[in-house]
């Protein structure tokens, strides 16, 4: 991976930034079904409003407006839009067949806006994390409360269908391999198998960057695993750094990034929401707000990589980035 380097050496010198929502910047351009369709798919058969992976092929030049926002507010890390970028997911759409475009195209989106970038200013290289959002099928928890035993996918379908989008991501430009928003670590253990094999066939190592949800208050992921329980779970591999994002804000989060911090050998990322959503499902915290919240990671050391998640604008991120830049990032621990 021929960016590895530049950015291991980043993140031992400072705390990295990581970009916003893209969801919440894309609800600004109040895309209607037929700019979802563009004109290649105004024939198609099913909706797509909805489908935020599809506008990679149908407005690319808004997921590049968003990734440009995201780079100017600070950002060394941007995600590619590809959340629900796996044949499972995108099965609502009946638009399986498009994976791999949709995965490759939108890699390369995010490449071109990241090499423009660090080409304006080479000392602040800026990267590609391939998002592999966590699919809609969980497979340790049943969807039918009468039949516990049952599964709505295999850990081999999962394992093909993550395979695929790793793959596009890496051919089109990835330099992380980001597993994220983990509810079900059955999911991300699929994803992180379908990683290694993907390393040993092409002989290449990838910075394979971890981040969990923790749901509610008490403390655990949607299969009830505790924060020490999922760092456990996912640290037989060499990883980058483990984290967590979404569901809660960032005042929330912070036991369950200290709990990471005192007991990982890997980097620590936190991609917190703007708060907790409101009556009509919006997130208020303002970026000042944030940035506040977020003082107590950096103050405590808790974090290498820092960015946002659902309600966050770049305007959130150039006020984390702004704080961070003052503090030393987490040092790495290292375990006998």
């Amino acid at each position: 991976m021929k960016n590895s380097e530049q950015l291991y050496q980043a993140i031992s010198e400072r705390i990295l930034i990581l970009d916003g929502a893209m969801g919440t910047m894309l609800q600004r351009y109040k895309f209607e079904e037929e700019d979802y369709r563009g004109e290649r798919f105004k024939d198609w058969e099913h909706p797509v409003k909805g489908n935020n992976d599809l506008l990679s092929l149908t407005q690319p030049q808004a997921i590049e407006e968003v990734h440009k926002k995201y780079l100017e507010a600070g950002a060394d890390i941007i995600e590619t839009n590809t959340f629900s970028g796996t044949t499972i997911a995108m099965a609502d759409y009946h638009m399986e067949e498009l994976v791999y475009e949709l995965n490759y195209e939108s890699a390369k989106i995010a490449r071109k806006a990241c090499d423009e970038f660090t080409a304006k200013n080479p000392d602040k290289p800026r990267f590609v994390a391939g998002s592999i959002g966590p699919t809609n099928r969980t497979a340790s928890l049943s969807p039918d409360v009468n039949d516990p035993g049952y599964r709505a996918i295999t850990f081999e379908e999962l394992r093909v269908a993550y395979k695929q989008q790793c793959e596009a991501l890496l051919d089109g430009g990835s330099d992380i391999l980001l597993v994220e928003t983990i509810f079900d670590t059955l999911n991300a253990k699929a994803a992180l198998f379908a990683i290694d094999e993907i390393q040993e066939e092409r002989n290449i190592k990838i910075p394979i960057m971890v981040s969990g949800t923790i749901t509610d208050a008490s403390g655990r992921t949607l299969s009830g695993q505790t924060a020490e329980a999922f760092l456990i779970s996912v640290s037989h591999l060499n990883l980058l750094s483990v984290g967590f994002n979404c569901a809660l804000g960032a005042d929330q989060l912070t036991p369950y990034l200290e709990t990471l911090a005192h007991n990982s050998e890997f980097y620590v990322s936190a991609y917190p929401n703007a708060g907790l959503p409101n009556a009509f499902g919006k997130y208020d915290e303002t970026p000042e707000d944030m940035a506040r919240q977020i003082k107590e990671y950096v103050e405590k050391g808790l974090i290498n990589i820092i960015g946002g998640c659902c309600g966050t604008t770049p305007d959130h991120i150039k006020a984390i980035a702004d704080l961070v830049a003052e503090y030393s990032p987490r040092k790495l621990k290292k375990f006998v």
